[in-house]
């Protein structure tokens, strides 16, 4: 091997090239740590970041006890932008569905009328959905929505369309808000996704607007273990 590339590097690449050959397909346990060391003639140190930085990245999953496992890479969304979930699981080449589990009018509580900038008790639709990729729960979107600005939301078919595709065709978006926070989700949350007690959550707590005028007030709950969230800025 080329030796201007660091020994880390080297053994990034001596991974990857057999996850996307196929030698080492998904679930598929790669050599350990001392194993690699002494193949590349390295301290275990190295051959540690180069394992390290590929979990990081999304290609490897490390099992306590067990060892290390190709896994699939991390379900992604950009967080300074609301793309259409359905949309980004599709352009994986993956399936998309959906589980509506609630679909209601409510009067809002004192955190709803707060967030929405309602009165007390005034009247809003509620929606939670689990949003799926490859029948794998990666997403519980809490939604209230304002019924002045959305009146048929209760009447949407939100198996053939996502709330912030219905949203867009509706009220086309101006404005956004967005607090991400890494929370242990509430049991029935973590029921839906599918997580063990002790894995924590990515919560986006979003506000939505258009033409000055605030659409809705959502929470997304996302796995940890399999969801990452995407910033990019020109500078």
């Amino acid at each position: 091997m080329t030796q201007s590339i660091p020994l880390y590097q080297q053994i990034k690449q001596h991974i990857l090239i057999r996850i996307e050959s196929g030698e080492y397909p998904l679930h598929q346990q790669i050599p350990p740590e001392q194993e690699l060391a002494e193949q590349f003639k390295v301290s275990r140190m190295t051959a540690h970041k180069a394992i390290r930085d590929l979990v990081q990245e999304g290609y490897l999953m490390r099992r306590a006890g067990l060892g290390t496992f190709v896994t699939e890479p991390k379900a992604e969304s950009p967080l300074a932008d609301i793309n259409n979930i359905a949309d980004e699981v599709r352009s994986r080449g993956h399936e998309y569905s959906n589980s509506v589990r609630v679909l209601e009018a409510i009067r809002a509580n004192e955190e709803v009328a707060l967030q929405m900038g309602m009165r007390l008790n005034a009247r809003v639709f509620h929606s939670v959905i689990v949003h799926l990729e490859n029948k794998v729960p990666i997403q519980v979107e809490e939604r209230f929505v304002n019924p002045a600005l959305a009146s048929g939301y209760l009447q949407c078919d939100f198996s053939q369309q996502t709330p912030n595709a219905y949203l867009v065709e509706h009220c086309p978006l101006s404005d956004l808000e967005h607090i991400v926070e890494a929370r242990m989700a509430p049991v029935m949350v973590r029921d839906w996704l599918q997580l063990r007690q002790e894995t924590p959550c990515l919560l986006v707590t979003r506000r939505t607007w258009s033409m000055h005028q605030l659409v809705s007030f959502a929470r997304l709950w996302h796995p940890g273990d399999r969801y990452k969230l995407r910033s990019t800025l020109k500078l």
